[in-house]
């Protein structure tokens, strides 16, 4: 893969890489009960918060994708995080090898489209540069918005199964899936 991008535009939203700059809003969004109900269930401290940015510049280093900072074209308010991962999950089925696609958005960022706007933006980069090939997203069947995003972006459910104690369902979006408007 090549070069990570410095930013992806969509309509609303600018897609960067994540910097140090950006650290306060990731932790204070990680830290909010609500945006991480669906994520582990309990807010993450500053430490973890720290862990999971070096783990997404890490990500652009090792593998050539991994997650953007979302930030609204107009004003630069920050929106939250979409991107892929490799997380090597200990799961049934396997989904090594296989890049997970995730969004995060902070509170007054929900229910605006953001989450398909900033995740459809990636996912074009996505194709373009690592090559159109199967993607695979994790979403607790409790979630209804995430699973419209998905939906949304091409995803659909291929498994059922039990991570870290919680039910989750397993989605994939092939090569040739499209998504819908």
């Amino acid at each position: 893969m090549k070069d990570p991008p410095r930013a992806i535009a969509s309509a609303r939203l600018v897609l960067r890489l994540p910097t140090l700059a950006d650290f306060d809003e990731s932790a204070a969004m990680y830290s909010d009960a609500g945006v991480v109900r669906h994520i582990g269930g309990r807010p993450f401290t500053r430490e973890e918060s720290w862990a999971r940015l070096m783990r997404h510049v890490g990500h652009w280093h090792l593998m050539g994708y991994g997650f953007w900072v979302v930030r609204e074209r107009i004003g630069g308010r920050f929106v939250g995080e979409v991107g892929f991962a490799e997380f090597r999950r200990d799961i049934e089925p396997r989904l090594e090898g296989t890049p997970e696609i995730g969004w995060v958005l902070s509170p007054d960022a929900h229910g605006r489209g953001y989450a398909t706007e900033a995740a459809s933006a990636g996912l074009g980069w996505f194709d373009r540069h690592a090559g159109k090939r199967r993607t695979v997203c994790m979403i607790e069947p409790e979630n209804a918005a995430s699973l419209r995003v998905a939906a949304k972006c091409g995803y659909s459910a291929f498994a059922r199964t039990t991570y870290r104690n919680s039910s989750v369902m397993l989605l994939e979006r092939l090569p040739h899936t499209k998504e819908r408007s």
